[in-house]
């Protein structure tokens, strides 16, 4: 049971990625669940205004729990601003959440831990665009996005990237990694052992897990805890759990992974700080399926919420 030290809480949501619809869901379904645990909630539409935002935010409340999901809310700006004016928050904290986002960094101190990733390197738009870096399947996604927001895949026979489709003058260019979706949810409170809640399978009905298929009820089949070996989905939490400390996380994160059932490697794609908490979302049910409400798991959230 989470002991109650905390009673008005504001939600920060919105935001000004292209993931703003999202966290407006997630924001939305959390502030909701914490009403039902007795909260005092405040619900922020963050925009590109910051004195606004400072303005919603006074008087101070004892906490804020973040719902942001995306650049701004989810690479540390946010985070360096609560530090600033000392409000407490969900989530992993400045320099983690700036790791994370970064995926060509996170992949750096992944492969220093010991953990498998897929082959690739940053590339510039003139180089993604000139002709293949990789040999074919391969994978182009922004570097600093989430919910796979931007995410190419070119197969064999395809024209080549879509330059519409690069926004960006630096991505990311890994190589394919066939197989199959599993992701981890970790719970680590600050000063605490992560605690890996279980595994999940993602199975799409079509093309592969990107933001339609997250977020459209009927698109994904989820099986949790995933149909894989005992010694697989031990490697799997374990990875997790290594990933978050490696980045110093705090609070929730989920981190996503490719199995390639034919060569039985494991591939950490990348962690994520700000996963999304809708009523489709990965981290509300593997708490579900360990046996913690809803309710119970933002409780947790908002009481172990901290500055830097």
């Amino acid at each position: 049971m989470t002991v109650r030290t905390h009673n008005k809480i504001a939600v920060l949501m919105g935001g000004t990625s292209a993931e703003r619809d999202v966290s407006l869901q997630s924001g939305h379904q959390c502030a909701a669940a914490l009403r039902d645990a007795g909260y005092d909630v405040t619900e922020i539409d963050v925009t590109a205004d910051i004195t606004a935002l400072i303005q919603a935010l006074t008087p101070r409340p004892d906490a804020v729990f973040n719902a942001l999901h995306g650049r701004a809310g989810e690479d540390g700006n946010i985070q360096g601003l609560l530090n600033l004016l000392g409000i407490p928050y969900t989530h992993s904290g400045l320099l983690a959440s700036a790791l994370a986002m970064d995926k060509a960094v996170a992949r750096t101190m992944f492969e220093k831990e010991g953990l498998t990733v897929a082959k690739g390197r940053l590339a510039t738009r003139e180089e993604i665009l000139g002709g293949d870096i990789l040999p074919r399947p391969y994978v182009v996604k922004p570097n600093n996005e989430g919910s796979s927001v931007g995410i190419q895949i070119i197969h064999d026979g395809d024209m080549g990237p879509d330059p519409d489709a690069i926004d960006a003058d630096t991505l990311l260019v890994e190589e394919f990694i066939p197989g199959r979706e599993l992701t981890v949810a970790v719970m680590g409170a600050p000063g605490e052992e992560p605690k890996p809640l279980a595994v999940t399978e993602l199975r799409p009905k079509k093309g592969f897990y990107d933001y339609e298929a997250k977020y459209t009820d009927g698109v994904t089949e989820h099986l949790v805890p995933a149909p894989v070996s005992q010694g697989l989905g031990a490697k799997a939490m374990a990875w997790a759990a290594q990933a978050h400390k490696a980045l110093n996380c705090r609070g929730v994160t989920r981190t996503d992974f490719r199995y390639d059932d034919s060569r039985d490697a494991l591939v950490i794609l990348e962690l994520n700080t700000q996963p999304g908490m809708t009523q489709l979302s990965l981290v509300p049910e593997q708490a579900s399926h360990c046996g913690i409400a809803f309710p119970e798991l933002v409780s947790w959230m908002v009481e172990t919420a901290q500055c830097d």
